[in-house]
């Protein structure tokens, strides 16, 4: 038996890295989980490696329309929506005043955006039954977990845009929180540190990914890498199972009274990478 039997999870971004080690986790414990990534390759190949029940989905969340097919799929696959992780996502990083329009939008785009449209497809699959539920005098809870970051809680140097984009996901959050309490759907964020991910990686040119057509950097200066480190109190970056431990605890049902938070999965880092 696992805690998460009969549950049906979306996690966005779940092809790789945390949100890998996510639905992976999620799937361990019995949950039934759409995995999805911009290369539809990659989503079924993950898709077929996680134990137990999933389904891959493929397609670019920023494009309109596409997070209501994601929420769709879900349904149509599992016939209910119980957890929903809004993961996806990437860095571009530049300074303010090397920064283009087009830079900043991307990143409130797939960081801000994305979550309230996946959230705004996936309300009516998530309050309609928590209705019925409360009409019959019963407690159901359904969660949300939205992935943000200590950029977005603390600020980073060279990340105006993925910070603003990670804040804006605070607001989501608490506002959401307030808003589907009465539905017993559970709303919390995570706010991760330095997590050993491809974004995280070295700054290499190899280091990249394909966005629009458009080959994006992704990874941060060795030297940054070092001083991240000493930064952590626990003395090492985490890893991505450690960090889809907390959003698995977020989905659990010991996070029943949890509401309307950021949980820090950092270390013990309390501050930006250069700060």
């Amino acid at each position: 038996m696992g805690v998460l039997d009969g549950k049906a999870a979306i996690v966005t971004g779940s092809a790789r890295g945390i949100g890998r080690a996510t639905a992976e986790l999620l799937a361990e414990n019995g949950a039934r989980v759409l995995i999805n990534d911009l290369d539809g390759d990659v989503a079924e190949e993950t898709s077929g490696e996680i134990a137990g029940e999933t389904v891959a989905f493929a397609g670019d969340l920023t494009k309109e329309g596409v997070a209501d097919e994601l929420v769709s799929t879900a349904v149509e696959a599992f016939g209910q929506l119980d957890i929903v992780v809004n993961n996806a996502g990437y860095t571009w990083d530049g300074p303010v005043h090397k920064m283009s329009d087009e830079q900043f939008q991307a990143m409130l785009d797939i960081h801000n955006v994305v979550p309230f449209r996946v959230l705004r497809a996936a309300a009516p699959h998530l309050r309609e039954p928590a209705k019925k539920e409360r009409e019959e005098g019963r407690e159901v809870f359904r969660k949300v977990v939205n992935v943000s970051s200590v950029s977005g809680t603390m600020g980073n140097a060279g990340q105006a845009n993925y910070s603003s984009g990670k804040s804006g996901v605070v607001g989501l959050t608490k506002t959401l929180a307030k808003e589907w309490g009465q539905f017993k759907i559970n709303v919390n964020a995570v706010a991760f540190g330095f997590i050993e991910t491809r974004l995280t990686a070295s700054k290499e040119e190899s280091n990249t990914m394909e966005i629009g057509g458009k080959e994006i950097q992704l990874g941060i200066p060795d030297q940054l890498r070092q001083m991240g480190s000493m930064l952590i109190p626990i003395g090492r970056p985490g890893t991505p199972e450690e960090a889809a431990g907390g959003v698995f605890f977020l989905c659990s049902p010991w996070s029943n009274f949890v509401h309307g938070q950021v949980l820090n999965v950092t270390g013990g880092q309390f501050t930006g990478m250069t700060t």
